[in-house]
């Protein structure tokens, strides 16, 4: 085991995957923890991320594939994508090998192409994806309180939170980064500074081969950031980026660039929900902005704690963003995905975790206080009101998820009020 290495929950996820599948493909952002969790259960290893291993490799690969996929199983090959042929070489191998956790891959952009592979790996590969850290998993959350067990029907007695308003503005700008979690202060915070940095200059341009602006994309980042958890069109997001840009931009240009940061695990949106419901409002199926940790954010724009701190609107914004980023990463271990609603009557709730068994909560996300939990618990009600609960369940529980508050405890009218410092898969 490597040094200081903190338990996540892809780790369980993982090895359940390889149990069933000869191979497992674990996708996310660069630097949220791949390879440092592929290796904990990984008896050999295969680093293409080293270019020249990856020379190497490429030589190899025309003379005697299966040579790069002889070693201790499960064998990881790290940045896998760099040599696309290798899916196909893996896929003929677990055939016919014909026996399960025989290799994991990884990487920090999603599949080529459908046209560089030759078979989609249906029935041979399982897939994960990894974020940065929850604050469960770094440590910070005292998980006392699991979604688990609340959707099983179970609750839970008053429990203390110990984060306030300061650590919460920290947090958010530290974001879940593994490494800025082993670091304190000032040096924490610069992970997600050069984060932005590497995503500008070098990866916007390695993820396909396109040439792309450093300037245009920290643009977009910024605009991003200045829209995060907003249901805004690429017309806005165009107009905030030509207020900067003294070149020409039209949407197709805005919506290649918003490609290309997804392909990199950077923006990651939130998607509707479309529940059966009682109201003739109509649904809106736009996606929320969102980014895979709330740090890129807050570094796009320059801000530190204390500016968060200043400004509790912004505040509440970006810490929307930290909870659906936690909130994903237990979704992945509950086998449920994480989305919003919004109707055309304005009732909203900000994100849905819906199970694949069916079941699925309303969770309403606000920094804290009476008036705003009361707000959240409003439009809980509201939203529950109108399910049409003769074709789906009700909600198995609705919670308002909370950046501060001194408990964790259950309202009489059933709501949990839970702050994020309490909470766990």
């Amino acid at each position: 085991m490597i040094e200081k290495y903190k338990q996540r929950i892809a780790d369980r996820l993982l090895m359940r995957k390889l149990a069933g599948k000869g191979a497992v493909l674990i996708e996310g952002p660069k630097w949220c923890g791949k390879i440092t969790t592929a290796r904990q259960q990984a008896k050999s290893m295969l680093d293409l991320g080293d270019s020249e291993i990856l020379k190497q490799s490429q030589q190899m690969m025309e003379v005697s594939p299966k040579t790069l996929l002889q070693g201790e199983t499960p064998r990881l090959i790290d940045e896998w994508q760099t040599m696309p042929s290798l899916w196909d070489s893996i896929r003929s191998e677990v055939d016919r090998r014909g026996t399960f956790s025989q290799f994991i891959l990884t990487g920090s952009s999603v599949l080529p192409q459908a046209d560089e592979t030759t078979h989609s790996g249906t029935g041979r590969f399982a897939r994960i994806k990894m974020r940065p850290m929850s604050l469960f998993e770094s440590g910070e959350s005292m998980g006392s309180v699991s979604l688990r067990e609340l959707f099983d029907g179970g609750s839970f007695e008053p429990q203390p939170n110990k984060l306030d308003l300061q650590d919460m503005a920290y947090l958010t700008c530290r974001g879940g980064w593994p490494q800025a979690t082993l670091l304190d202060g000032g040096l924490a915070l610069d992970q997600a500074f050069d984060y932005v940095d590497a995503v500008a200059e070098h990866d916007i341009q390695r993820v396909d081969g396109v040439r792309r602006s450093p300037e245009r994309t920290r643009l977009l980042l910024r605009s991003y950031a200045r829209n995060i958890a907003q249901q805004v069109s690429y017309g806005t997001i165009k107009a905030d980026m030509l207020s900067n840009d003294s070149k020409s931009l039209d949407e197709d240009t805005v919506a290649d660039y918003v490609k290309a940061l997804k392909r990199l695990f950077v923006i990651e949106d939130l998607e509707a929900w479309n529940p059966n419901i009682r109201s003739k409002s109509a649904i809106r199926t736009s996606d929320t902005r969102h980014f895979v940790d709330p740090s890129i954010g807050t570094a796009a724009l320059g801000l530190g704690p204390n500016d968060l701190i200043n400004d509790l609107n912004a505040f509440g914004l970006f810490f929307e963003d930290l909870a659906v980023r936690d909130l994903r990463v237990f979704a992945e271990a509950l086998d449920g995905r994480l989305y919003h609603y919004r109707d055309s009557s304005g009732l909203e709730c900000d994100t849905v975790l819906h199970r694949r068994n069916g079941t699925y909560a309303l969770i309403e996300v606000k920094l804290g206080g009476e008036k705003l939990i009361e707000e959240g618990v409003s439009s809980l009600n509201a939203l529950a009101n109108t399910i049409d609960t003769t074709k789906m369940p009700n909600p198995s529980f609705r919670m308002v998820l909370t950046a501060v508050g001194q408990y964790a405890y259950q309202r009489k009218d059933g709501v949990f009020i839970v702050p994020i410092g309490c909470l766990r898969d």
